[in-house]
Order: structure tokens, then sequence, then C-alpha cells
């Protein structure tokens, strides 16, 4: 994985990384189409420590983009109008589909952990994570992290 190159003052450390991504409840992730053009759509999504699980309609512009390329571009960030206040992490790589497309609920070890990740965080601790039938799973290992917090800035 890359380093941060650039604003190391203001970059978060591993651990509040972890902390952000797991309390955070919508990403934007960004892919490039067919004609070249990018698209940017929100989603809600667990971090698992190394993984970012993407839980995405499998009939959506965003899955026919990353099955035409798999590059993706994923940003968690919080903050309104206090420039101080402004935090976030970008994580950059390839996706890669886990599990049945779509997912109807056929076990599947390399899913445990994500859908009780997302049950917990968006049904609440010990609910169920439901299959409709539509979503699938993908799972970016970040080749590149960079993070900031401005907030750093007023030490």
């Amino acid at each position: 994985m890359s380093g941060q190159r650039r604003g190391t003052a203001i970059a978060m450390t591993e651990e509040e990384r972890h902390t952000f991504l797991s309390a955070q409840p919508i990403c934007r992730v960004a892919t490039v189409g067919q004609s070249g053009r990018p698209h940017v759509s929100a989603l809600w999504f667990v971090w698992d420590g190394t993984s970012i699980w993407l839980n995405s309609l499998t009939r959506s512009r965003r899955w026919t983009d990353l099955e035409l390329d798999p590059q993706v571009s994923v940003i968690v960030d919080e903050g309104d109008t206090d420039f101080l206040g402004l935090r976030g992490v970008e994580l950059e790589g390839k996706v890669r589909q886990v599990g049945e497309i779509p997912r109807h609920g056929e076990p599947d070890d390399a899913l445990i952990t994500p859908e009780r990740l997302f049950a917990d965080k968006y049904i609440g601790k010990d609910g169920n994570f439901s299959y409709d039938g539509r979503h699938g799973w993908l799972q970016l290992v970040p080749e590149n992290i960079v993070s900031w917090d401005f907030s750093k800035l007023r030490r």
C-alpha cells in the first residue's frame, strides 16, 4: 500500500482511521464508465480493519462500471462549514466481487464478517443481515489510503 505523501501533519493515525471508518454511515464511490466519464454515488459500507465492503445493487451503473474496470476511489468524510472540522479518508484500488451475484444467502465463509458488521451497523447489535436477491458484495483491499483531519492544525 502506498503511503500518504502530502499533508502528513493532518493525516489520521491507523487507529484514528479505523475508528472513523467503522463509525461513518456513508461513503462515496467513484467509478469510471465505458465512456470515460466519472460516476460518483453514495453507498452504505462496512470496514473490517483491512477492507472496505460495499453492498451494491447488481443492476446499477456502479456495478456495471466496476465489471468493466474494477478500479475505484472511495471517500468517507464528514464536516460542514468549519474548515477545522473537516475529516476524511480516501481509499483507492481494485474491487473484487465476493459471493453469489446477486446475493440470496448461500453460505459463504468470506461474507460472515462483512454481513455481521453490516447488520450490527445498520440494523442494530445482533441484527440479521437480510438478502433481497438484488445486491452483491464488492471488496476493496486498498492499495492507497490518504486521510485528513484538519482539527490537527489547532495543536
